[in-house]
């Protein structure tokens, strides 16, 4: 993984020459993930950034928090790996101001990302600069997965099946939502242990499978964030599953939805979820190389419309190190796809208070369609009790 990251960081710094750019600084976890190699389990939600500053003409920089530093230096191929304290003289501003030009004309940054500290930050420190953003080119050559990222994200999408069935199999009358959460856990924490080792960098690699599980159930089916709760589930009950924030390994994610129905169906429900299938198929099936995101889209929009159906749910989005990437698999997005390319297709309908049809896979674009990186069935899911 590291010597990906390593190349990696070698087309950004050449783009980077190509646009007369002479810095780049980057915020996002996943970013700094796809270049450097490294991730931390806290976050700038802690006020305390982690940055890797990208020159085009020389070495790259880690800027990080010094009690981090030794875990991160194991983790990353970079070697400087400068530290920053709470207190003192040793600010995480003074080190990103040193890793940067004294007086930047411009300063590339992840507009979308960047913490509003570090934009503040560099707003005042340099109010004569301007701020540009680096996010489009980087995601540019974010979009074509190598051989190495997609193996990955295949052993994801075994990972996220073993989630799926152990999802399945706690479904029952009288079970509560928050027990299916366990079981998705558990069981997805030990298939993803299955891949890993405690040597080198894969010993930093944690198995946990994590986030609060995206669940609802009942009337409740339509609300398509809901969290698991103490709700006990009901005959007949439709029961959603969402791990498109659960459903990862080596930080690239996946997303995956599937739709049950305790011991039944209503009608409605059979309805409403077969049009959600149909949909998801229609726009499958047309993924190739040289079609359109936006055409993809509109295979799925128009078994909705025929259905009598309207959604302003995006049919996919692009899958990597981060959960939303480009380009999205909805109308208005005329980017072309390529072999390489990966994408959560997502079939959607809710009837508010009722009911709701979902289902979800991540696929691989081929050269010549597409193949599954998920597995499960897709079509009308009943339980037995």
């Amino acid at each position: 993984m590291l010597d990906e990251a390593i190349k990696r960081t070698s087309v950004l710094q050449s783009r980077l020459k190509d646009e007369g750019i002479s810095h780049a600084v980057f915020t996002s976890e996943s970013s700094i993930a796809y270049l450097a190699g490294f991730w931390g389990y806290l976050g700038i939600e802690f006020g305390r950034p982690t940055m890797l500053v990208v020159p085009a003409e020389d070495a790259p920089i880690v800027i990080t928090p010094l009690m981090e530093s030794e875990m991160v230096s194991e983790m990353t191929w970079v070697k400087d790996v400068r530290t920053w304290e709470d207190i003192g003289q040793r600010s995480w501003g003074r080190a990103l101001a040193r890793a940067l030009p004294d007086a930047p004309s411009e300063i590339w940054i992840e507009k979308n990302d960047v913490p509003a500290i570090v934009r503040n930050f560099l707003d005042e420190r340099y109010p004569d600069a301007k701020i540009k953003d680096i996010g489009p080119i980087l995601g540019a050559q974010r979009m074509i997965k190598s051989p190495l990222e997609i193996e990955v994200m295949k052993q994801a999408g075994e990972i996220a099946g073993a989630m799926m069935a152990a999802a399945h199999g706690s479904l029952r009358a009288g079970a509560h939502e928050y027990e299916s959460a366990i079981a998705v856990i558990e069981a997805g924490t030990r298939k993803a242990a299955g891949f890993l080792t405690d040597k080198g960098w894969e010993r930093f690699v944690s198995p946990m499978i994590h986030n609060l599980q995206i669940l609802q159930s009942g009337k409740d089916a339509s609300m398509v964030h809901r969290r698991a709760s103490v709700k006990a589930y009901e005959p007949l009950d439709p029961v959603y599953f969402c791990f498109c924030n659960m459903a990862q390994f080596k930080q690239y994610k996946l997303g995956f939805d599937r739709m049950f129905h305790i011991g039944g169906v209503t009608e409605d429900g059979a309805r409403v979820q077969q049009a959600a299938i149909d949909a998801q198929q229609a726009a499958i099936a047309v993924i190739r190389p040289g079609i359109t995101a936006e055409e993809v889209a509109a295979a799925a929009n128009a078994v909705y419309a025929e259905r009598g159906y309207q959604t302003g749910y995006r049919t996919g989005r692009s899958i990597g190190v981060a959960y939303l990437e480009a380009p999205e698999l909805k109308a208005g997005d005329t980017t072309v796809l390529k072999p390489g390319m990966t994408f959560a297709v997502d079939g959607g309908i809710s009837v508010d208070g009722v009911t709701a049809g979902r289902i979800g896979d991540s696929i691989v674009v081929t050269e010549t369609g597409s193949d599954y990186l998920t597995q499960y069935p897709r079509e009308l899911l009943v339980t037995d009790a």
